[in-house]
């Protein structure tokens, strides 16, 4: 498999291991990572890796110039994976909070998409592949921000696919619940960036908010590691058809059924539980 793939969001998590499965699978990958410090460790590990800012423009133009130059113009897919999420309850979350959130993890996906499907088109196939949540779809408390980006991401994709129809560019959806990543540590530092949880009515829930985000594994009794994203990312890449959406763990798979079948006041207390 001599295919060109740029991975976004690289040093660390779901895109690190999807760098080097696909890599052994035999993908030409191309990954990236917002600090040149990871992109040095990265290179000197013998991963071809560029610096991809997602939330500068400049950086998106830059990194989408260097990987169809290193493609030779030949990518034939993207996995947008670069994402962080951004903690508290809404109402103590300054506007400038949600904007730096849909930054990274909405508005720099679709410049970086929209650049690369010129040379998508043009190459007549690719595969756009999208690391979304089952927060994507069933919202949770102190987590609007995340969830707020991520369901727009759901239905940007629904969008791009319908577009997309009448091309052989097919557009999917990964949807992971808990996976056992450095998502927490980096949350917590944004969590201490916008939030004085002294100042808020909601400081006693935020106690508990950032006992968790200070632990180094989840307590999820459900959580999987990253790899467990691999076959279906591997799926959404080289299957004639690939599905629409690829739920991986218990949670997203149950949620999206209940989602389905339940009152949302149902549902609701079953989410405030889940939280």
């Amino acid at each position: 498999m001599s295919r060109w793939i740029l991975i976004t969001g690289c040093s660390s998590g779901i895109g690190l291991t999807a760098v080097k499965a696909l890599t052994e699978r035999g993908y030409n990958v191309i990954a990236s990572c917002r600090s040149a410090k990871d992109v040095e460790s990265l290179n000197q590990q013998g991963i071809t890796c560029i610096q991809l800012d997602l939330n500068s423009e400049q950086s998106i133009h830059a990194a989408v110039e260097s990987a169809l130059r290193i493609s030779n113009n030949q990518l034939y897919a993207l996995f947008n994976n670069g994402a962080y999420g951004q903690p508290g309850a809404l109402e103590d979350l300054p506007t400038q909070a949600l904007r730096e959130q849909f930054e990274a993890n909405v508005f720099g996906w679709h410049t970086l998409t929209t650049l690369l499907l010129p040379t998508l088109r043009q190459n007549g196939e690719g595969r756009i592949i999208q690391n979304s949540s089952v927060l994507g779809f069933a919202a949770m408390k102190y987590r609007g921000a995340y969830n707020s980006s991520k369901f727009a991401i759901e239905g940007w994709s629904d969008t791009l696919r319908l577009e997309l129809a009448n091309t052989n560019i097919h557009v999917s959806l990964i949807e992971p619940g808990p996976i056992e990543t450095e998502f927490r540590s980096n949350a917590l530092v944004a969590f201490e960036k916008w939030i004085d949880p002294n100042n808020s009515v909601h400081h006693k829930a935020y106690a508990l908010q950032k006992s968790r985000l200070d632990n180094d594994k989840s307590n999820n009794a459900f959580v999987l590691p990253p790899e467990s994203c691999i076959p279906p990312l591997i799926h959404a890449l080289e299957a004639k058809m690939p599905k629409i959406r690829y739920r991986v763990t218990t949670p997203t798979k149950v949620f999206s059924v209940l989602k389905r079948i339940l009152p949302n006041r149902w549902l609701d207390k079953l989410l405030q539980k889940a939280a």
